[in-house]
């Protein structure tokens, strides 16, 4: 089990978007993430008529490793690390290690 995963509330502990939150759009192997509207990067894209595409300046998210984002934990509306914990009936939670709240049941 994953300690970050798509979808989760997440925010940036280092880097030059230091302080933002944002939800986590995919988790890439070698641990990077990216995350909406963290790590905003331009990139030059030329025109290429056989696929319709036009040419120009494009603003995307670059990826950001793993150790620079926390989990926002939403009770104590800051940033938390993540655990791991198996419940009664045999299944295995994330939690956040501030509170032993449960991030969520699946």
């Amino acid at each position: 089990m994953k300690k970050i995963k798509k979808g989760d509330d997440v925010v940036v502990l280092a880097g030059r978007d230091k302080g933002k939150r944002g939800t986590v759009l995919r988790v890439l192997a070698k641990g990077k993430v990216l995350v909406d509207g963290v790590n905003v990067v331009k990139k030059h894209v030329r025109p290429n008529p056989n696929k319709g595409e036009t040419g120009g300046i494009i603003e995307k998210e670059a990826p950001v490793d793993l150790s620079n984002i926390a989990l926002f934990n939403p009770h104590a509306k800051k940033a938390d690390r993540v655990g791991r914990k198996q419940l009664e009936d045999g299944r295995r939670v994330r939690i956040f290690r501030s509170d032993g709240e449960v991030v969520d049941v699946t």
